[in-house]
């Protein structure tokens, strides 16, 4: 006789998931149909990053154990320093160079999965990745084509739809999870008599 592992799911964790899901994809939502505004906000939020980076090493260079790994430590400093506060003054020069990461991600991610298809092809999908590296490699020439007016818009709908399909599978989870819970509540309730006859 076989044991399965199940992972027990409460109805406050399910109900949590479900909410957070709701609120991520009314933000993705929001992101989506505002893609400019998303995208300066995510370049003004980058170039705080950066600019917190550059305390950091400002401050490692107190404790660094030579001079040139605290001269090496001040200059990164200064150079995190220097984006940071040039995203932030200016963050449409931000959102084009995120644009341009965006770019380079989708090259890289089209190459590395038509390959990983073509070597895996006598395996059962490797259709479906190599459709995956080819979409990523449109988009990627689509942006570039477009650019720098995609620019205006291009970060804003990528973070949106993410966000928008992470809180729609949050949502999904959260239901799956609690039908899930019930069915098996209810299996536990059912007499064992019952279940005999029924199996």
């Amino acid at each position: 006789m076989s044991q399965t592992a199940t992972l027990e799911v409460t109805p406050e964790e399910t109900r949590v998931a479900v909410f957070a899901g709701a609120i991520i994809a009314v933000l993705g939502a929001l992101a989506t149909l505002f893609p400019f505004v998303t995208g300066l906000s995510l370049s003004i939020l980058f170039g705080a990053l950066l600019a917190v980076g550059a305390l950091v090493h400002v401050a490692h260079a107190f404790s660094a154990g030579s001079l040139w790994s605290a001269i090496w430590q001040v200059v990164l400093g200064a150079l995190y320093g220097f984006a940071g506060i040039t995203l932030v003054a200016n963050p449409v020069v931000g959102l084009a160079t995120l644009t341009l990461l965006v770019v380079v991600f989708f090259v890289v991610d089209g190459v590395v999965e038509i390959g990983w298809a073509l070597a895996g092809r006598p395996n059962d999908g490797w259709v479906w990745m190599l459709a995956s590296g080819v979409v990523s490699l449109l988009l990627a020439v689509l942006l570039w084509a477009g650019f720098p007016s995609t620019a205006l818009w291009a970060v804003g709908v990528l973070f949106g739809v993410n966000l928008l399909s992470t809180g729609v599978t949050l949502v999904a989870l959260g239901v799956t999870s609690r039908r899930s819970a019930e069915e098996a509540d209810e299996a536990e309730d059912t007499p064992m008599g019952q279940r005999g006859r029924e199996a």
